[in-house]
């Protein structure tokens, strides 16, 4: 049900080249404005920041008609398109090298805007925008950041709340993604995050994320809003690149099949992979 307390407005400001580069190729942006709004908060700003290759779009059509209809669905969800254009140069060797950084565009807006807004999502895992975070917060906003691979540990730890945007449901497809078929945490989907405790005996529980809803902070998943679920796992099922001595850890985010439980009337991860580690 909607709060029927204060709406908190919200900025969302994604660095959509870092993001992109770095595992959110497939993002679902109309996930991402889900997931920031969860607490029915009010988008108030929506920036995202993109490159655009002048020189590329001059000579490939399905560049140019590719980037095009993607600006075009961003706007459509309501993002504002920020659009930087690469600028070409060339070293003392002769090598050729573009630069389009929205590092700067970003974050003056943020600041600017600041004075609108209660809370921002930030989506990138670049280090840069340590100080950035620092400021917004000195001036009483609460900053979240949201990225995928090659995320900086200095900003996850500034930040007052980070996740990874794999465990957000349905932001990144997984593996055998379909149109039609169990949704995520449905039994037989498939769905990602952490183990939060193990047993030298060699199983452990994973916890995820069932659905985008408030409440992230109410991990005990005995509680009534809590928006988590927990499964089981075996060791054996663990993919060879996680050694069940470094668990439990949030440094690994692991993807899995959600079956019915040998244990009873639970849920058991099985087919785990590891998608991103820090």
């Amino acid at each position: 049900m909607p709060s029927s307390g204060p709406i908190n407005k919200i900025g969302i400001y994604v660095d959509v080249s870092y993001i992109y580069n770095n595992g959110g190729q497939k993002m679902q942006y109309d996930a991402l404005r889900e997931f920031a709004c969860r607490d029915y908060s009010e988008p108030v700003r929506m920036n995202a920041y993109v490159s655009y290759d002048r020189d590329r779009a001059d000579w490939d059509e399905n560049y140019r008609k590719g980037t095009q209809n993607f600006h075009s669905a961003l706007r459509d969800m309501g993002y504002k398109v920020i659009v930087k254009e690469i600028q070409w140069f060339q070293d003392e060797t002769g090598n050729r090298y573009g630069k389009a950084n929205a590092d700067l565009d970003l974050a003056v807006d943020a600041l600017l805007q600041s004075a609108n807004l209660d809370r921002i999502l930030l989506a990138s895992g670049d280090g840069d925008f340590v100080q950035v975070v620092r400021a917004l917060q000195d001036k009483g906003l609460r900053v979240e950041v949201l990225a995928l691979d090659n995320v900086s540990s200095k900003l996850r730890h500034e930040a007052d709340f980070f996740i990874s945007g794999y465990q957000v449901p349905n932001l990144i497809p997984t593996a055998n993604h379909k149109t039609e078929g169990p949704i995520w945490g449905d039994l037989g989907s498939r769905v990602r995050g952490w183990c939060y405790w193990h047993s030298d005996q060699g199983y452990g529980f994973i916890r995820y994320i069932k659905g985008i809803s408030p409440g992230l902070w109410l991990t005990d998943t005995r509680h009534p809003d809590s928006p988590y679920a927990t499964a089981f796992f075996h060791d054996s099922n663990l993919p060879d690149a996680v050694r069940p001595n470094n668990l439990p850890s949030r440094n690994y985010v692991l993807e899995m099949e959600l079956a019915k439980s040998e244990r009873g009337g639970g849920v058991q991860a099985i087919n785990m992979e590891l998608v991103s580690k820090f």
